[in-house]
C-alpha cells in the first residue's frame, strides 16, 4: 500500500458526491452518555439514568435506536448492543419516584429488530428484575450496612408496583448465589418480584372483553390483562402439538401468519387499538397452551405431567420466545383460575408445587406463585428470578438523521 493510500481517509471531512461522481468520506464525533447494561432473567436491556436523559422524551426515540443497533435489515444489530432477538432488543430507564408508594419509577422500552419501531406500551418482566439492582449498584436507592434491599418499583408503562427483594453486599446487589434459573447458565444471587395487584394493567380489567372465551378465526382464545394483556389459544385447536420449539414454530407452514391475525383481532376487542395494523408489536402477547404430554422429548426435558402443570409456548414482537416472558407467566397463573378460561382447560388441576403454577416453556421450568382475595381477584403474583450487572459507563451513539 502507498504512503497516498495511507493518507487518503482522513483528508475528507464532507460526505457528498463530486460531479466527476467521486465520493468523499465523512467524519463525525459520536455522542455518548453515561450507562450500563444488565441481565435481567433471560433477558438483557441497556440501562439509563433518567437525569442522563433528554427531559423531552421526543428525543429519547433516536438514541435508543442507535445504541441498540435498529432498524438493522439483516437482523443482527451488530452496529448496536441488541442481538438479533426480542430478548435482547430492549431498554429500561430509572428514575426519581413520581408515586407514593414507590421509590423508584421504570420505564421500558421495547425496540423494534428490522424496523424503527419503539414501544412503550408494555412491561417486561424479567428486565424487572434488574431494576433494582441498578438502583442499588447508581445510588438511586442508596443502603448503608444492610444484606438485603427491598426496592418498590413503579413500572411507568403500566402504572403498576412491583416490589423487589435480592441480597446486597457492600452495598450494591449482590451478583453471587446458589439461584438458577432455566435459561441462564450458572449460579446467582435470587431476586423475589411481587407484583402488586397486576391485573388490568393496559385495560384496567383482568378479562378486557368480558369473556372467559372468544373466538378469532374460529379459534377460541382467553383474552386476559395481567402483568401485560395476553391471548391464550390451545395447541390442539391450531392442529400442533404444545411442546414445539421456537425454531419448529417459525418454520410451521402458515403457524406465525395464524397467530398474528389472532393477536391482532384480539387487540381490537381487548380495547387496544381500534384497527389490526395499530395494534403494537409488543402487546397483547400471544401464547400456545397445552396439556403437559409424555412423549420422548418431554421425558428429555422434564417437562412430564410429574414436573409440570401446564406447557406453553409465547410469541414476543413476533418471534417465537426461547423461555416464557414474565408478565406471560403471571397472566398464565391468573387464566388458570378463571373458569371456562382457555388456560383452566389444560392445566393439571392437582398442582406440582402447592406453592403455585409449574409452567414448562421451551428452556424449561417456571413455578408462579400468586395470591387471590377472598372475591377471586388477584391480589398478587410472585416470580423469582436472576440479574447481573454486565457493565457499567458510558454508551456511545451516532445521530444520522
Amino acid at each position: 500500500m502507498s504512503k497516498q493510500s495511507l493518507f487518503y481517509l482522513p483528508r475528507f471531512t464532507q460526505t457528498k458526491f463530486s460531479s466527476g461522481g467521486r465520493r468523499f468520506l465523512q467524519t463525525k464525533k459520536q455522542n455518548s452518555l453515561p450507562a450500563a447494561y444488565y441481565r435481567g432473567g433471560t433477558s438483557r436491556a441497556v440501562f439509563f439514568k433518567q437525569e442522563d436523559l433528554p427531559k423531552d422524551r421526543k428525543d429519547w426515540a433516536a438514541i435508543f435506536r442507535s445504541v441498540i443497533g435498529s432498524p438493522d435489515p439483516y437482523g443482527r444489530q451488530l452496529d448496536g448492543l441488541g442481538g438479533g432477538l426480542s430478548s435482547l432488543s430492549k431498554v429500561c430507564v430509572v428514575g426519581s419516584s413520581t408515586h407514593r408508594d414507590a421509590d423508584v419509577d421504570y420505564t421500558f422500552i421495547s425496540l423494534g429488530i428490522k424496523n424503527r419501531d419503539v414501544d412503550y406500551s408494555s412491561n417486561c418482566g424479567n428486565m424487572s428484575s434488574a431494576v433494582g439492582p441498578f438502583a442499588v449498584d447508581m445510588q438511586l436507592f442508596p443502603l448503608k450496612n444492610v444484606d438485603s434491599a427491598l426496592i418498590r418499583i413503579h413500572n411507568t408503562n403500566t402504572g403498576k408496583i412491583i416490589h423487589s427483594s435480592f441480597p446486597v453486599v457492600d452495598s450494591e446487589a449482590a451478583s453471587s448465589g446458589d439461584f438458577t434459573i432455566d435459561g441462564v447458565a450458572g449460579t446467582a444471587a435470587r431476586v423475589q418480584l411481587d407484583f402488586i395487584n397486576p391485573a388490568g394493567s393496559v385495560t384496567g380489567k383482568l378479562l378486557p372483553t368480558g369473556n372467559a372465551m372468544d373466538a378469532f378465526d374460529g379459534m377460541k382464545a382467553t383474552c386476559i390483562d395481567v402483568g401485560n394483556p395476553c391471548v391464550f389459544v390451545q395447541a390442539h385447536s391450531l392442529g400442533v402439538q404444545g411442546n414445539l420449539t421456537p425454531d419448529e414454530i417459525t418454520t410451521h407452514p402458515g403457524l406465525l401468519e395464524r397467530l398474528d391475525s389472532i393477536r391482532r383481532q384480539a387487540g381490537i376487542k381487548m380495547g387496544i387499538a381500534n384497527e389490526p395494523d395499530a395494534v403494537p408489536g409488543s402487546v397483547p402477547k400471544i401464547c400456545i397452551v397445552a396439556s403437559p404430554s409424555t412423549d420422548a422429548r418431554d421425558v428429555e426435558q422434564k417437562q412430564t405431567s410429574a414436573h409440570v402443570d401446564l406447557l406453553v409456548r409465547a410469541l414476543s414482537v413476533g418471534q417465537p420466545h426461547k423461555a416464557v416472558p414474565i408478565t406471560v407467566a403471571l397472566a398464565l397463573a391468573a387464566a388458570a383460575r378463571v373458569s371456562g378460561s382457555t388456560v383452566a382447560g389444560v392445566v393439571n388441576q392437582e398442582q406440582v408445587d402447592s406453592a403455585g403454577i409449574t409452567i414448562g416453556h421451551a428452556s424449561g421450568n417456571l413455578m408462579v406463585g400468586a395470591k387471590f382475595c377472598a372475591d377471586g381477584a388477584l391480589k398478587s403474583a410472585t416470580v423469582f428470578r436472576t440479574a447481573r450487572r454486565l457493565f457499567e459507563g458510558r454508551i456511545f451513539w451516532k445521530n444520522d438523521a
